[in-house]
């Protein structure tokens, strides 16, 4: 607001009105963060009985020491960075040249494919059908049954036409087609290293939904030694597999005995799974923001 203008009575109830909103909106996301960070460091005792609740309690690393000592964990986390790795390129070898494609005046037929495109978004075949397909190409319990069947997102290959018809001037490529450049050296050397953006926007989208997905590895593996990293914290959840190996009690006590493990192991394990993408995220926040803006306007 420029200083020269004096504010009114009603402009100073609105900024208040807005500080206080964020203020609510930061506390509403702030909390839960700081709570489950505590409550990872905390006894299970102070969190369970409520004494816990926003700054950490019997301060105690046993429930880390307990995940960083399973070396499923280790594996999972292997596993994890294998399929996002793998999986994010194959993403981005497919959307981006599609999303490219389509974005050309001259491409024949584009708008036909691209309704077949959007089409998909409404009508799929169903998980029995999409299951049987990647039985049949026997690609149960392989790598590529975490890649193949989620290896283009319609609504990414919508975004990133839209960045290619409103951020890529045709004067350039013109120039290029002109200077005797062919389709794949347009493409390669001219378009993609403009694209930094969007790969990079892309890349966060896909690579996000990779380490946190779990649901294909659940249809799709059967042998634990593949398991990603998210697989592998469920079923330690769920399982207590780490409680039934350390407990040699009796049955009563047993249980109290996983019941702590459980609680202890609960939080850490949210922030062991989310740790690498909190890291990342700072590096490509510009990306993304400027991904966002780039979906909203009219393609």
């Amino acid at each position: 607001m420029n200083p020269a203008m004096k504010e009114s009575a009603t402009d100073r109830v609105f900024i208040v009105f807005v500080y206080v909103c964020l203020a609510v909106a930061l506390i509403v996301v702030l909390y839960p963060l700081i709570y489950i960070i505590s409550a990872s460091i905390s006894s299970p005792s102070t969190v369970n009985s409520g004494e816990m609740w926003l700054l950490p309690k019997d301060i105690t690393f046993d429930g880390y020491r307990l995940i960083l000592d399973n070396s499923d964990i280790w594996r999972g986390y292997t596993n994890t960075f294998y399929y996002t790795v793998l999986g994010t390129f194959v993403n981005l070898a497919v959307t981006i040249p599609a999303a490219y494609a389509l974005a050309r005046k001259d491409f024949y037929g584009r708008n036909m494919f691209t309704g077949m495109f959007v089409l998909t978004m409404f009508f799929s075949g169903g998980l029995i059908p999409t299951y049987l397909v990647v039985r049949n190409l026997g690609l149960i319990d392989t790598v590529w049954a975490m890649v193949l069947p989620n290896a283009a997102a319609v609504w990414n290959i919508i975004v990133s036409r839209v960045f290619f018809q409103t951020s890529i001037p045709k004067e350039l490529e013109e120039a290029a087609i002109i200077d005797g450049a062919s389709n794949f050296r347009l493409f390669f050397l001219i378009i993609l290293p403009l694209s930094a953006p969007i790969v990079a926007v892309m890349a966060l989208f896909y690579g996000v939904g990779h380490w946190n997905g779990y649901f294909n590895a659940l249809i799709y593996l059967s042998e634990s030694k593949s398991y990603p990293l998210q697989l592998v914290l469920r079923e330690i959840l769920v399982l207590q597999e780490m409680s039934s190996q350390n407990t040699n009690i009796t049955s009563a006590e047993a249980l109290h005995s996983k019941q702590q493990l459980a609680a202890i192991i609960k939080y850490g394990v949210m922030i062991v799974s989310s740790l690498p993408v909190i890291i990342v995220y700072p590096f490509l926040q510009r990306f993304f923001v400027k991904g966002v803006l780039i979906g909203s306007l009219k393609g």
